[in-house]
């Protein structure tokens, strides 16, 4: 079993900030402080080409503990941030690049890359709950969701199928190819959001997508407008959105 091994901390604003590695792989974990009583925790998963302390995970991590005091914990995906490319990396952004200079279209290459990563960082992430889960803060007891878009989607989506002790989830905007299989074993209550107009993922194919999953409760948020237009909204949303599943009361 990897054991987890904190390598710098820092603490602000009633937020305490833990670099962490579990085996190879690191990660980051937030924190209300001080850190008492054990309270939720909230796994994140960040996006195709950005890394654990993209702003949207420091974003999302703050409204997490500041308005709720639960904990939030993000990875390095294989190939990012402070983790080496690998030959077969290099080789998927270089056609990526190139079908994007071209206007060609992105998913032949981003699915299968976005698979390949997935099928590595779902057990990092398990083992990673494994070990954030021995800190008394945190405990084994607790509440756990997860939340991502894009690659953290890709990567949630079979982590999350798999996973029994994720009891709630946050998706958006990611290929949904190769995640129908995923959807229809994923039964804990899903908050999906989507780009109505994105010319780069099919809406059709997103709404399909969002009817596969076998969730007894789950919304749909839609927003006008392209991919890259997100909207702050949506975090505030997830964060409410995990404080009604996830909280101890």
């Amino acid at each position: 079993m990897n054991s987890l091994r904190f390598t710098a901390e820092s603490s602000s604003d009633g937020i305490r900030e833990r670099d962490f590695t579990v085996g190879d792989v690191p990660g980051v974990l937030w924190s209300p402080a001080p850190s008492t009583d054990p309270a939720p925790l909230v796994l994140m998963g960040h996006g195709g080409g950005a890394d654990k302390r993209h702003r949207a995970m420091v974003g999302r991590a703050r409204l997490l503990v500041t308005r709720y005091g639960f904990h939030a914990a993000v990875l390095d995906a294989p190939g990012h941030g402070d983790r080496p490319r690998s030959a077969q990396d290099e080789q998927d952004v270089a056609e990526l690049r190139r079908a994007q200079a071209a206007g060609a279209p992105e998913a032949p290459v981003v699915v299968p890359y976005n698979v390949r990563l997935a099928e590595q960082a779902v057990p990092e992430y398990r083992a990673a709950l494994d070990a954030l889960q021995e800190l008394p803060e945190i405990g084994t007891g607790g509440s756990v969701g997860y939340v991502g878009l894009g690659l953290g989607m890709a990567i949630g989506m079979p982590l999350v199928a798999a996973e029994p002790r994720i009891t709630a989830a946050v998706f958006g905007m990611t290929w949904p190819d190769a995640l129908f299989e995923a959807a229809k074993r994923i039964t804990v209550p899903v908050e999906f959001a989507l780009h109505w107009d994105s010319g780069r993922i099919p809406r059709e194919a997103s709404l399909a997508l969002f009817d596969a999953f076998a969730s007894a409760e789950k919304s749909l948020h839609a927003h006008a407008g392209e991919h890259v237009a997100w909207h702050l909204v949506e975090a505030d949303s997830a964060t409410r959105f995990f404080a009604r599943h996830l909280s101890p009361a």
